[in-house]
């Protein structure tokens, strides 16, 4: 089991193939995806590596968070993430990973958070179809209709859907096609729609379902340091 990946949503795009035919993609860029940290069965009961992305602020960052950053001798991160990796695929505190640690044409999972739509009634929250149009149905045609049930339970189902807060949660995407990777620009394109909005920290991982394929880097594809 591999790391994956922190990217930043830069926004939907198309593509060509060979064919001539247009593909939809979402274009993924790594900044500064580094190892923060690792963890270890020894030591924390798992095994897993902490990676960090974009860049934030030093006098932005808690002094806890400069001397966790200080410790791996990295800048500070403006996100955070773990990922479960297997002992064999432990990554060098401070290494970069770069877009070619993903091969195209494997698939992904991408987690994301959607874009929040406030409070939404049940017919755009929920697809209801609302009330007849007439026939003693007045000002409510946009309604839910009846919440509750009779004596017995005497009260609403939890779970009922009605309306409420709309988007702005965490959603993964699975079996997303890689169309391509750009190592110079680190640039990854993704097929089809990704969630979030564009600036959005985006998680990309191997799909769990079809597992990691044949070609891609083990441990990571990592930044060869710059010759001295």
């Amino acid at each position: 089991m591999r790391s994956g990946v922190i990217a930043q949503k830069v926004g939907m795009t198309r593509v060509y193939n060979d064919a001539g035919e247009h593909i939809p993609v979402t274009v993924l860029k790594l900044e500064n995806c580094q190892v923060v940290a690792q963890r270890t069965e020894e030591k924390n009961g798992y095994v897993a590596v902490q990676l960090g992305a974009g860049r934030s602020k030093v006098k932005n960052t808690p002094k806890a968070m400069r001397g966790h950053f200080a410790a791996a001798n990295v800048e500070p991160k403006a996100k955070l993430v773990e990922f479960r990796v297997s002992a064999d695929n432990l990554i060098d505190i401070g290494a970069e990973l770069t877009a070619n640690h993903f091969v195209a044409g494997q698939l992904v999972d991408v987690t994301g958070t959607t874009i929040g739509k406030g409070f939404a009634g049940a017919i755009k929250r929920h697809n209801f179809g609302g009330l007849r149009a007439t026939h003693g149905v007045s000002v409510s045609h946009r309604s839910h209709g009846s919440t509750g049930s009779n004596q017995d339970p005497g009260r609403v189902w939890k779970g009922k859907r009605m309306a409420g807060h709309m988007g702005q949660t965490r959603v993964t995407t699975q079996n997303l096609e890689v169309v391509s990777t750009d190592e110079d620009r680190g640039l990854i394109l993704v097929k089809g729609a990704v969630p979030g909005s564009k600036g959005a920290w985006i998680v990309v991982r191997d799909a769990i379902k079809s597992g990691t394929p044949e070609g891609a880097p083990r441990p990571a594809a990592v930044r060869a340091e710059a010759s001295k």
